[in-house]
């Protein structure tokens, strides 16, 4: 693969914090169940709803990694601290101030570097959603191998709001999980938000765990996650679907990127600051679209998955 400059920096990721730091506050917890061999990483991020910063990002990859080269650890369970499993990307973290082409490429590479880590970890991984999930946060826990949720979580993707294609292979395997029409109502307009309940009828996740308490939810998920290792199982795709997976990812990070310097992204942008009453924001995203023809580079291509 041909990655740029933006995926090779949020690759050298320094390791998380929770696993070789005296960092007071890690923005990724890390926990072993010695019995069974599986690491818990948990987001620590309450206070802005477990979103994705880039530093957080960089700990989650980093302790990734690690678990994926320790023998110690046999599997991994995601989760997240707090009320929310995790508000989704944090665009203003994330997104930084260069050349319009730049920043195409940066989006594209790092979009693209975030869901090949789920595709390719080589052990049994399973998210356990404590609460609403958004965005990248739900489409990277249909990349795991098993989502048991909390009653009280749920599973939004505001693509179409945001005037942005679907990303993390959804554009695909929604509809190979759940059927064309939920995969629709979810990826499209309409923008569904299914519960946990619903989301266990139409397929999108594994299991349901009665209550309230998110220690149950994570005991659970480890028990399905320590299943998955006893009967050798591995991951639930072969070296032939992550490959298909990992094309598909590459097409769809470009076409994110894209769409974020499309007038149409700009436009959502616009409205959602209108709405927030940040109206420095807003007269940003209006001028930006304004004068888009004057700035708007060339659309990028895909890198290439051999």
């Amino acid at each position: 693969m041909r990655g740029g400059a933006a995926m090779r920096r949020l690759a050298r990721a320094s390791p998380a914090r929770s696993l070789s730091s005296k960092a007071a506050e890690p923005l990724v917890l890390a926990r072993t169940c010695n019995r069974t061999g599986v690491l818990t990483l948990t987001f620590n991020q309450e206070r802005k709803l477990n979103a994705w910063t880039t530093p957080l990002l960089k700990e989650t990859m980093a302790a990734m990694d690690q678990a994926a080269a320790s023998d110690a650890v046999k599997g991994v369970v995601i989760t997240g601290k707090g009320r929310y499993y995790s508000a989704g990307v944090d665009l203003s973290s994330i997104i930084q101030v260069m050349r319009p082409s730049s920043l195409v490429q940066q989006i594209r590479d790092s979009n693209q570097l975030i869901f090949e880590k789920f595709i390719q970890f080589p052990k049994p991984l399973v998210a356990a959603v404590n609460g609403p999930a958004v965005g990248a946060a739900v489409t990277t826990a249909t990349l795991t191998d098993a989502i048991v949720a909390l009653e009280a979580a749920s599973f939004n993707l505001p693509f179409a709001k945001l005037g942005v294609p679907p990303e993390g292979c959804s554009s695909v395997t929604f509809a190979e999980m759940m059927g064309e029409k939920n995969a629709e109502r979810m990826l499209g307009p309409e923008a569904w938000v299914p519960t946990a309940s619903e989301a266990r009828e139409i397929g999108l996740i594994s299991e349901v765990v009665p209550g309230e308490d998110a220690e149950v939810l994570v005991e659970r998920a480890i028990a399905v996650c320590a299943e998955r290792i006893a009967s050798g199982g591995g991951r639930r795709f072969d070296a032939a679907e992550a490959l298909r997976l990992r094309r598909i990812n590459a097409e769809e990070s470009a076409q994110l990127a894209n769409a974020f310097v499309s007038p149409q992204f700009l436009g959502a942008m616009y409205d959602f600051n209108v709405k927030r009453k940040k109206p420095q924001l807003a007269s940003f995203f209006y001028v930006a679209k304004a004068l888009l023809p004057l700035w708007q580079p060339a659309p990028i291509k895909p890198n290439v998955i051999e």
